[in-house]
């Protein structure tokens, strides 16, 4: 045991000492003590440029600016814009020692710039480290990014937790691969069978910049034409960015960008891939290693050098809105990069959104489309039942498929495998009185009643299980289902089907690909497989449950997804039959038996624009308790011409649900107001919302408001 002056065995002469001591001793011999975090108290500041200006990592909105600090010697080489560090944050301006203020709480940042001079005039705290020489923000990624916070009323530090992914010691010491020499300009291949398409290679690969919205024809071929409108930028010295709304089709548009360039032409940016992987890609891309990236929406800040086309897919996807704050949609995040660089830009989808119609009807983009006898070319047949076929049907009024779409079932079956899309998962979401039709309702707490399996009904809100039911209006005991679930809808076609294989996918399992054997394929829209070869039909079931939404964009929305099955079956040619239970009178339905979702958006977009709807306007939704919105209203500045609406309630969160990303949290009572501006307004209604919002963040208010720009859904 050692005693008390450090000496072992009672103090005798000669022992060696403890090892605290020793550990004491070498820190007292060190060169340069590394004490972490450091205030470089009496520490000489660097002889040019001893500013550094931060943006620290603090998501709030009042502190939405630059900070500076003074920039240690030692620190000096490795302090340049763009590169990581860490600064203390917090310290008033009392807690001074020999010049420099101390003391706050540690936190990440980015240095911004240098500067000669601070028009701060008290002390500045000191660096308290750079935790990486690696330069990963540009000057055009922070302007980017500052123009998508200043859109969306964010803050900056949100907008580049999103842009720029987190730090990986081990792929930032790797060094990137020597950049690839351009390759040679592809050859047109299926961009001919559009009327501008060759034109429009032909600019990118001159080193042109054209802008366009693209109605792809139905089919596989999509995949390959955006790899070679990629090739085709590549070969100009320029760099591409394509952003899709999934891992699947990132998948597709990966096996065809390689099939036509080769390995290690272009970087996958995915959350799949994992930290260090993707960081590594980003980095390649950074670097200048790589000019061209495909990925999801995390992909549409990727910093490639030199851009001469940006390309989204499918811009009506959902997953194309981000869900953490500021809440951007990549189409606008990409609109602001690509007026930004002047570069090329490309809208695609087998469908057409109201959003891409303006671009083209303003002018800023111009139509890629193919003449209508290859759209009747390459379109399968589609067929529609309604409401009066079903009344004169007796197989429809005893099972759930009219005679029409066992018909072409049967008929598929002969040649391949056959799509039904479902528009809800599940075995039977929701539940109805057979012979009135009246919804069923829990007797506890009026919620709808639900079917988890075929003897299992509960409710929807409170989860209680619901034996005996009877219908309160006709004393009815008999039950019917008012939207059919994708698992029961499989288990009903294998019962009429029992030799064929049925195959489901949904959200808790999505299939890529099917084989082009016959078998049943029961999906939920936006999750339907590839088929080797394609569809032999499709039936797409419960039209009106998806038109019948009660939402802006039910119309719009429901012939994207109708359109995406129906692209994967055959031509008509071919034999391919899409079978639509919907009322065929009705715009959609009609849109899609012509195969015109350019007309239908025209058509949208008109009605919008007479109704002062986006995306003809601007608007924004403030949603929170209610007496918190009353209060936020009435301190905000809206500009003149801004008209309020609401507030009104917004529908409870039922304890074991899912919250929706602007819903209340399970149980809150929550009001939303809408505020729409007219076009050329935007920008002063977003920052009016944004001071606001700043100067109650500021005075430390506990009750949640929350302010987002282009809410999606809007009723």
């Amino acid at each position: 045991m050692s005693s008390e002056n450090g000496q072992v065995d009672g103090g005798a002469r000669g022992a060696p000492p403890e090892q605290l001591a020793l550990i004491r001793e070498t820190v007292r011999k060190a060169d340069t003590p590394r004490a972490k975090p450091r205030t470089w108290r009496g520490a000489a500041l660097a002889g040019q440029l001893p500013v550094a200006r931060v943006l620290v990592d603090k998501g709030v909105l009042h502190l939405d600016r630059y900070f500076d600090y003074a920039v240690p010697e030692e620190l000096d080489a490795d302090a340049q814009p763009g590169v990581r560090v860490r600064v203390r944050f917090g310290a008033g301006r009392h807690r001074v020692r020999e010049g420099r203020r101390e003391g706050g709480g540690l936190i990440d940042g980015f240095l911004v710039e240098r500067l000669a001079e601070s028009d701060y005039s008290g002390p500045l705290a000191a660096l308290a480290q750079v935790v990486s020489p690696e330069p990963v923000l540009s000057e055009e990624l922070l302007g980017l990014a500052r123009a998508v916070a200043d859109r969306y009323a964010g803050s900056l530090a949100d907008v580049l937790q999103l842009a720029v992914p987190p730090r990986n010691a081990r792929a930032e010491r790797r060094p990137s691969p020597d950049p690839a020499p351009p390759p040679p300009a592809p050859e047109p291949g299926s961009w001919a069978r559009y009327d501008q398409g060759e034109a429009f290679l032909r600019s990118l690969a001159s080193g042109g910049a054209p802008r366009a919205v693209w109605n792809a024809l139905p089919g596989p071929l999509w995949s390959e034409e955006l790899a070679r409108a990629v090739a085709a930028t590549l070969a100009s010295g320029r760099g591409a960015l394509v952003v899709l709304p999934d891992g699947r089709t990132v998948a597709r548009v990966d096996a065809a960008l390689t099939e036509l360039l080769g390995k290690g032409r272009h970087a996958v940016l995915t959350a799949d891939a994992g930290p260090e992987k993707r960081y590594a890609q980003w980095l390649a891309v950074r670097r200048g290693s790589v000019r061209a990236v495909i990925g999801t929406r995390a992909a549409m800040f990727a910093p490639v050098q030199d851009l001469g086309l940006i390309a989204l897919w499918d811009d009506g996807d959902t997953s194309h809105s981000e869900q953490h704050a500021p809440q951007p949609h990549a189409r606008e995040v990409l609109l602001l990069r690509a007026a930004q660089d002047k570069c090329g830009f490309l809208l695609g989808s087998w469908s057409c959104t109201v959003e891409a119609a303006q671009l083209v009807e303003t002018g800023w983009a111009g139509p890629l489309v193919a003449g209508r006898d290859r759209i009747r070319a390459a379109a399968p047949l589609v067929r529609t039942v309604g409401d009066g076929d079903l009344a004169r049907d007796e197989a429809a009024r005893a099972a759930r498929l009219p005679t029409l779409a066992w018909q072409a079932v049967r008929e598929g079956l002969r040649h391949g495998p056959v799509l039904v899309q479902v528009p809800r998962r599940g075995y039977v979401p929701r539940m109805a009185c057979a012979g009135c039709r009246t919804p069923a309702r829990c007797r506890h707490c009026s919620g709808p009643l639900e079917a988890h399996g075929a003897d299992d009904l509960r409710c929807g809100w409170c989860g209680r299980e619901e034996a005996g039911w009877h219908c309160p209006e006709c004393g009815g005991f008999r039950l019917r289902a008012q939207v059919v679930g994708a698992r029961r809808t499989a288990e009903e076609l294998g019962r009429a089907f029992p030799a064929v294989p049925v195959r489901t996918s949904g959200r808790e399992h999505v299939l890529d690909t099917v084989p082009g054997t016959p078998a049943l394929v029961v999906s939920t829209p936006g999750a339907e497989p590839v088929a080797e070869g394609g569809y032999a039909a499709a039936l797409l079931l419960d039209g009106w449950a998806m038109l019948g939404r009660p939402d802006l964009r039910a119309a719009e929305d429901a012939l994207r997804r109708w359109i995406g099955a129906a692209a994967l079956v055959r031509p008509q040619a071919a034999g391919g039959t899409v079978v639509v239970i919907a009322e065929p009178t009705l715009r959609p339905v009609q849109a899609l038996v012509r195969w015109d979702p350019v007309g239908h958006a025209v058509r949208e977009l008109s009605e919008r624009a007479e109704l002062g709807f986006p995306p003809v306007s601007r608007m924004a939704a403030v949603s929170g308790p209610g007496e918190a919105v009353a209060e936020f209203l009435r301190a905000v500045e809206l500009p003149g011409e801004a008209e309020v609406l609401g507030p009104v309630p917004l529908p409870l969160t039922p304890a074991d649900r899912p919250r929706r990303p602007d819903g209340p949290p399970p149980g809150d009572h929550w009001e939303r107001a809408l505020i729409r501006v007219p076009p050329g307004r935007g920008a002063a209604l977003t920052g009016a919302l944004k001071s606001t919002q700043a100067a109650r963040m500021a005075r430390g208010g506990d009750t949640p408001v929350r302010v987002r720009i282009d809410p999606p859904d809007i009723g």
